[in-house]
């Protein structure tokens, strides 16, 4: 039978969770709001790190073992990535440099995993590959989401944002005269979780 520091060790496992995911949309909630407010700073940001990133990945090819393809690879998609910041900070779905950037995105990924999982590198190093040359670019482009007012259409039916027959996702989407992007969805959880009071006159 399990002692009970080891239910309790469980019990503590999901409250670290739990805070892990509050810390985590704390910080893309910030992070959005940054977005909106200094739009063309974030994209001369993005720039940057972006010619970082090929810079490391042919500093990659001098001095590590790395396949060409993984480099080939990286390379090609930080070229993609100039191309989608081109229409900064409006990103269109159904263009073919961002429907490549995400094939690319995952090839990318099945290509480092093949490589670590056939030789061995500190789990640090691996972590430090894919959170600088592969991680870093699309989860900006992710967070500036909120700065695109063309994500999703800006106006939809006039009706209740929740009527009777709608879900949550469904209200959301549904939501009249709204701006639709990381940002405002993160704002819909705060109004529909945690309404504020009116204040009391007195």
């Amino acid at each position: 039978m399990p002692g009970f520091l080891y239910l309790l060790s469980w019990v503590s496992t999901i409250v670290h969770i739990c805070l892990g995911t509050l810390a985590l949309a704390a910080a893309l909630y910030y992070l959005a709001e940054l977005v909106e407010e200094y739009t063309s700073t974030v994209a001369k940001v993005i720039r940057y790190w972006i010619w970082v990133t090929i810079g490391l990945y042919i500093l990659l090819f001098l001095f590590e073992s790395l396949p060409s393809s993984v480099i080939l690879c990286g390379l090609v998609s930080q070229l993609v990535h100039l191309s989608i910041l081109r229409t900064f900070p409006f990103f269109y779905l159904t263009s073919l440099p961002f429907i490549i950037g995400i094939v690319l995105f995952f090839i990318n990924h099945y290509l480092a995993f093949s490589y670590f999982s056939s030789f061995y590198y500190p789990a640090s190093e691996v972590l430090a590959y894919f959170t600088m040359c592969v991680w870093l670019v699309p989860f900006m482009f992710f967070i500036s989401l909120s700065a695109n007012e063309n994500v999703l259409p800006t106006r939809a039916e006039s009706r209740p944002f929740l009527s009777n027959e709608d879900d949550f996702v469904t209200g959301y989407f549904n939501k009249r005269g709204k701006k639709y992007g990381l940002l405002s969805f993160f704002n819909y959880l705060k109004e529909e979780f945690f309404p504020q009071r009116g204040k009391k006159a007195f």
